[in-house]
């Protein structure tokens, strides 16, 4: 499976964090193929003085989307996250880690509908720190 992931930081060292999540993807998830630049935003959803640094990463690997899911909070706890957002409610954070989309061997695109996954993610559309480092790693079409 080849799965697209956003990576954001706005708290603490933003651009370390980050390298730190890629090589534990590489080391736990799975090879990581792509990887756009740093692209700097300001907090989407909440009100913070604090600017995020975001990234985009395709990732080869042979997890399920849940697994997948399971592996990437692990991450985010090593690298000091402490609470994901619920009910909407946004907050600073040390990384966030989300799965944007998700493609089989054979290019088909994954869906998931469950409460703890949503495949495609339903707002990347809406959010420039996701469209714009995913359109530098997949210039040819949009997921």
């Amino acid at each position: 499976m080849i799965c697209y992931l956003s990576l954001g930081a706005n708290l603490g060292r933003r651009e370390q964090t980050l390298r730190q999540a890629i090589q534990l993807i590489e080391q736990q998830i799975g090879k990581v193929l792509r990887c756009s630049s740093f692209y700097y935003s300001e907090p989407w959803g909440f009100d913070s003085p604090h600017a995020f640094c975001n990234l985009c990463c395709a990732v080869q690997t042979p997890l399920s989307p849940m697994a997948m899911l399971t592996a990437t909070q692990a991450i985010e706890r090593a690298l000091g996250r402490k609470k994901k957002t619920t009910n909407g409610l946004y907050a600073d954070r040390t990384i966030d880690i989300d799965l944007i989309c998700a493609y089989d061997e054979d290019g088909n695109e994954l869906t998931s509908h469950s409460p703890e996954l949503m495949l495609p993610h339903p707002l990347w559309q809406e959010r420039d720190f996701v469209r714009v480092p995913l359109a530098e790693i997949r210039p040819e079409q949009e997921p």
